[in-house]
């Protein structure tokens, strides 16, 4: 929601000076915009589960990283080439807002990715283990006495 205010205050902007602070803030809102939706709807949906190839935690980790990196730099960039009108102004602390959200969420996504992680690889060990342990049983079979007498 927040990128979204962000890049409807960015577009409201009649005239800009040094527009490639204004662009690129406008691509960075409307990217992650974009990218969470899509994962928003997949994940609302449950169609994340039709693709169980694809590390749906990892990817959400990664969008929510660069999100975050990216509105830092985008914000910090209108920032400083801000011509102190209102809609810039609007933009700048929606942009810091949208960091702000993204990064808590990257926190979140982290801690999920290495909860997951961690009991894949108990499971893995434990599967090991558990083959490791049926292998060595001795079967009691009758020809095998035979052969130890």
């Amino acid at each position: 929601v927040l990128a979204l205010i962000a890049f409807i205050c960015i577009e409201t902007i009649m005239e800009c000076s040094p527009c490639e602070g204004l662009y690129f803030f406008e691509f960075v809102s409307c990217s992650a915009l974009v990218v969470t939706g899509v994962l928003l709807l997949m994940f609302s949906l449950s169609l994340h589960t039709r693709i169980p190839q694809i590390n749906w935690n990892l990817t959400d980790l990664v969008n929510t990283g660069l999100s975050t990196f990216f509105f830092f730099i985008a914000s910090v960039v209108l920032a400083a080439l801000n011509h102190k009108t209102g809609a810039e102004i609007a933009a700048v602390i929606f942009g810091f807002l949208a960091m702000a959200v993204y990064a808590v969420n990257t926190y979140l996504a982290i801690k999920k990715w290495r909860m997951n992680s961690r009991q894949q690889s108990s499971r893995q060990t434990s599967d090991y283990i558990r083959a490791r342990t049926e292998s060595r049983e001795v079967d009691h079979r009758p020809e095998i006495q035979r052969l130890d007498a």
